[in-house]
């Protein structure tokens, strides 16, 4: 899995379902742009939510599914990515953010 870059007020989170339990895993990417140097950890409460609030958007937009979503915690919007790692790079440049990597 590659890391992917994204503003601070960006995060990824993944749902898993396993035989013994399901859950969301808030992925930590690299930032690019964080102009107040905010800290990189749980840093829902300085956009004015928890990760419990956060799972429940994510709840609604798609039922809980498995795969990959996005959460915009400055703009409170929320999406579904889809079921592989580069759906989100997909989504966050859907979204005009990120550029083709001029190595490939």
């Amino acid at each position: 899995m590659n890391s992917i870059i994204h503003p601070i007020s960006f995060r990824v989170i993944e749902r898993k379902i396993t035989l013994e339990r399901s859950y969301w895993y808030f992925i930590k990417g690299k930032t690019f742009y964080n102009p107040l140097n905010l800290p990189d950890g749980d840093i829902e409460f300085m956009f004015g939510t928890t990760k419990k609030k956060v799972v429940v958007e994510l709840f609604r937009i798609n039922g809980g599914k498995v795969g990959y979503y996005l959460a915009d915690l400055r703009q409170k919007k929320y999406y579904y990515c889809g079921q592989d790692w580069d759906s989100v790079r997909v989504q966050l440049r859907s979204l005009g953010i990120g550029r083709d990597d001029p190595m490939e």
